[in-house]
Formats: C-alpha cells, structure tokens, sequence
C-alpha cells in the first residue's frame, strides 16, 4: 500500500467524535455509533480497493481484505498494513 492509502491515527476526526460525544446517547450507544461509522469508513476503503460499491462488497471480500491485510502486519511489519494494531 502507498502512502496515499494509509488512514490516519484516528478513524473518527475531532469534529465526529465531538458530534457523537454531544448526541442525546447512552456510553454504549456512543461506542455503538463511534464503531459504526469507524466501520463505514473501513469498508469504504476495502470497496475501493476492490473497485466496487461498498454494496456490493461480499463477506468473503471482507474476509479475504482482512487477511491481507494482517498478513502483511505480520510480514512486513505494522506501519506497512493498513490497520495499525
């Protein structure tokens, strides 16, 4: 992956966490939320790298982008995959 692929630390901006810490929500319905839109953004960057909408994107795709991605974690080192845990 390039330099251009790589996400930022945070997968919530400043601006949306603050939006999701002054909505009207319960401290689970506010990690729900924070989890929810972390994921669409995840799974817009997997539709990307499959050239497809993230509508059309398969569990399997899902899957196999998540093995990827942790293989390359595991050959390559963390700053060279995607997700960085």
């Amino acid at each position: 992956m390039n330099a251009q692929q790589q996400p930022s630390t945070q997968f919530l901006t400043l601006e949306e966490s603050a939006k999701v810490d002054a909505a009207l929500l319960s401290s689970p319905e506010k990690f729900l939320t924070r989890l929810t839109i972390s994921s669409w953004k995840l799974l817009k960057h997997i539709a990307q790298e499959y050239d497809v909408a993230i509508e059309d994107l398969t569990p399997q795709q899902i899957v196999a982008w998540f093995e990827q991605d942790g293989k390359i974690r595991r050959e390559q080192g963390i700053e060279a995959a995607y997700l960085k845990w």
